[in-house]
């Protein structure tokens, strides 16, 4: 799944948007990003600002019986894309910026491939109490504090990888966090480009926010 990341702006670049997981390309603030799809279950996100954000267009190329699973209100919503050729349950479901999806991949491996604008300006990226499926809205590999996200002490995330959830606890006493892989004490999980997560805002006190230009 890793591949080289090829930058081809001196903007970007000194805006430090890399990835170790994606190909990142822009010029000026518009580019685009290679997203390696493995069979079954993916943890992903639309890394730009669209002009349109509808499945049916984002994921047009995905294969035939796969399906998308978004979360809200602490409940997943499934859409299915035929696997005769008849389209998706509901094609004008959005993949918003700064939320995130399941993609059940049910076809051999596949490069996808998002094309948008990078956001800029002051991101905001609201995180409810208890559970929610987030993503960074700016296209850049770094933990999630270099992101912009304040945890909260006792919070949590929750990545996914090679059909398993990987937990990284923020200690509630203030001990930083911890988790069975690699992680930074102070900084948190490192949340590649295009990927989302589960964040659990225990405390109801975290916040992400982040002012971010190419310039």
């Amino acid at each position: 799944m890793r591949t080289k990341t090829l930058l081809l702006t001196a903007a970007l670049s000194v805006a430090g948007i890399a990835t170790s997981m994606a190909q990142v390309y822009s010029v000026n603030a518009v580019g685009y990003v290679n997203k390696q799809i493995p069979v079954g279950y993916t943890l992903i996100a639309n890394p730009f600002n669209v002009a349109d954000a509808k499945v049916s267009t984002l994921l047009a190329s995905v294969p035939l019986g796969s399906a998308v699973f978004t979360f809200a209100n602490g409940n997943f919503v499934g859409n299915f894309l035929d696997e005769f050729g008849s389209g998706w349950t509901n094609p004008n479901a959005t993949l918003d910026l700064g939320a995130g999806f399941f993609l059940n991949n049910v076809g051999a491996a596949f490069t996808l491939t998002f094309v948008g604008e990078v956001a800029q300006g002051t991101l905001v990226n609201a995180l409810p109490a208890g559970y929610s499926l987030k993503s960074s809205k700016v296209p850049q590999q770094a933990t999630v504090a270099d992101l912009g996200l304040v945890a909260g002490l006792g919070d949590s995330i929750y990545k996914f990888a090679n059909g398993n959830f990987v937990g990284y606890f923020n200690d509630e006493f203030g001990s930083g966090w911890s988790s069975s892989a690699a992680v930074d004490a102070v900084k948190g999980p490192v949340i590649d480009v295009a990927e989302s997560f589960f964040y659990n805002n225990a405390a109801n006190t975290a916040t992400w926010s982040r002012n971010f230009t190419v310039n």
